[in-house]
């Protein structure tokens, strides 16, 4: 397969034109929902259950309390409901899955990654896709959403404890964002061709006339929270490169376009919320600064397709849907590594190297471009206080961001936020490389068997989900290293997150003034972009030159 440049330009352009054109309507949309004072009939009885008293606001210790204690009972529910399975309806006969894949499943899907070290066709039935890992897909991303809108509401407010009450943020945000807008993409999945029934399907070889069952399900209502929410987990093993999930390149240029939508938008969102939209510009400036020049770098090594293991395969093709071929493969790719995705419609592991490493630098970036349901955001808008800190020690004066003052609290929080992910990657994998037993996992020899590793790690730590196809981590070890991973990369940084919420919602506002930085505009969409990039060169760039650079080498 060779690729195509002009097909390539046409696709990325499509896509730049269609989020642009819904930035504004559907960023105000998310502003009013996140800022509105009264409740839908459905959001009221889901109050009534719950006990939730809907006009009272938390303070930041409750509203985090309440966002870890809700995380940490659907893990413990999808934990229990997988091991019980055999005795549930719906379940075709498949016995309770097993502890360690039950486990590393349950912390998976509550945590927005969505690694699946199983076979789902094979391993869970409908009632446990339908009634766990779907609803966990619809409620792992609005708890990324309203941490973000937690963290927005801290830089907005002044004087206060308050920022807001996550079970009002969690109803309104999966009511009126995620619901609506997965029913609709759903419809259409449907229409383009994705299965949606409840039966085994028939599938008969043109060539042959051999006919076959092959299971189906509730396909198109699954994938479309899996993409929209930025979830990832496939309702068939091969993900979105299976015809059951992705039939065609239109459907694959949609799932794109969806897994892009939400995070794309909420920087518009933030502007009006903060009441600068200059802010909000400047924030989705870097965005998309971040994803063309990592989807330029994506197309030139997938056309270069550098390494010696593509070039002993005959060039790109072994790993690669030949429905799709390398544009769309490499689009998807990019764009799934962006964000915290993780759905794949190409074997990742089937990439060429130096692909295989932009990849890798996707998430290690932090997936802020424009990244998860909310998680992008929020990490972004710590970067930015970051660069703001930069840029007050040039001109020795005390930062600020927004009319708040970035003293010693606020950095150390951004401080430790940007050190918890590249310290579990690299820790994790550097501990994972010392075990010869565990390494026979990883089947591959040289920089590859590394990249392997360090791409698992990344991928559980940055709750992205997407893998090297070569490393399997079902058993203890690895279940366990990866469940730590996914565990501490998504909660840690919420926890810093909403304590910075609820220090800046404490300051009152400082106005303007001749030294005050700027925080809008090219100059500083330039340093924010220059941070985001230095400090992930600064991180990993050891780690990659001993895998996908190194392999990527190779002669």
């Amino acid at each position: 397969m060779t690729f195509n440049a002009a097909s390539f330009a046409v696709q990325v352009g499509a896509l730049v034109i269609v989020l642009a054109a819904l930035h504004k309507p559907l960023g105000v949309y998310l502003a009013r929902v996140f800022e509105g004072k009264t409740s839908s009939r459905p959001e009221r009885l889901f109050y009534r259950l719950a006990g939730v008293d809907a006009t009272t606001e938390q303070t930041w210790p409750v509203y985090l309390r309440s966002v870890l204690a809700f995380s940490a009972v659907s893990i413990l529910a999808v934990f229990g409901l997988q091991r019980l399975q055999g005795a549930l309806p719906g379940s075709g006969s498949l016995p309770g899955v097993d502890p360690w894949i039950a486990m590393n499943t349950a912390i998976s899907f509550v945590t927005n990654t969505n690694w699946q070290t199983y076979v789902p066709e094979s391993t869970v039935g409908i009632f446990v896709q339908m009634t766990l890992l779907a609803v966990q897909n619809f409620l792992s991303a609005a708890v990324g959403i309203v941490v973000v809108v937690a963290l927005i509401r801290g830089i907005a407010r002044t004087r206060t404890q308050r920022l807001g009450n996550f079970w009002v943020d969690l109803a309104r945000t999966s009511f009126r964002v995620l619901l609506p807008l997965a029913f609709v993409a759903a419809i259409l999945m449907v229409l383009g061709g994705v299965v949606q029934n409840f039966w085994p399907t028939e599938v008969t070889n043109q060539a042959t006339g051999v006919s076959q069952l092959v299971p189906g399900g509730p396909v198109a209502s699954q994938e479309a929270i899996k993409i929209l929410g930025t979830n990832g987990g496939g309702y068939f093993n091969a993900n979105s490169a299976h015809p059951f999930e992705n039939p065609n390149a239109l459907i694959s240029f949609f799932e794109v376009f969806l897994l892009l939508l939400i995070p794309s938008a909420l920087p518009y969102a933030f502007g009006r919320m903060v009441g600068d939209q200059k802010q909000g510009f400047t924030v989705a400036a870097v965005m998309g600064t971040l994803w063309l020049a990592s989807i330029a770098l994506m197309g030139w090594a997938m056309a270069t397709a550098q390494g010696t293991a593509t070039a002993a395969a005959g060039g790109l093709g072994e790993g690669f849907e030949q429905r799709f071929g390398p544009v769309p493969s490499a689009i998807f790719a990019t764009s799934t590594t962006l964000t915290s995705t993780g759905a794949v419609n190409v074997a990742h592991d089937s990439l060429p190297p130096l692909a295989g490493g932009v990849a890798m630098v996707n998430m290690m970036l932090g997936e802020v471009a424009p990244g998860g349901t909310g998680s992008g955001l929020y990490g972004l808008l710590i970067l930015s206080i970051i660069s703001v800190f930069i840029a007050g020690l040039m001109v020795g004066r005390t930062p600020e961001y927004l009319g708040k003052k970035i003293g010693p609290t606020e950095m150390k929080l951004a401080a430790m936020y940007i050190l918890v992910t590249p310290t579990l990657v690299l820790a994790l994998a550097g501990i994972t490389v010392l075990l010869p037993d565990i390494m026979a996992n990883a089947p591959a020899t040289g920089p590859h068997q590394f990249s392997e590793v360090l791409y698992a790690f990344t991928s559980g730590a940055n709750n992205n989900g997407s893998a090297f196809g070569g490393i399997t981590t079902s058993g203890p070890y690895l279940s366990v290293m990866m469940g730590l991973g996914m565990l501490l990369g998504r909660f840690l940084p919420i926890v810093l997150v909403i304590a910075l919420a609820g220090s800046l919602a404490r300051q009152r506002k400082i106005p303007a003034s001749a030294g005050t930085v700027p925080t809008h505009g090219p100059l500083f969409g330039s340093l924010l972009l220059g941070v985001t990039v230095i400090m992930t060169a600064l991180s990993y760039f050891p780690a990659l030159a001993l895998g996908p650079l190194a392999e990527g080498l190779l002669k």
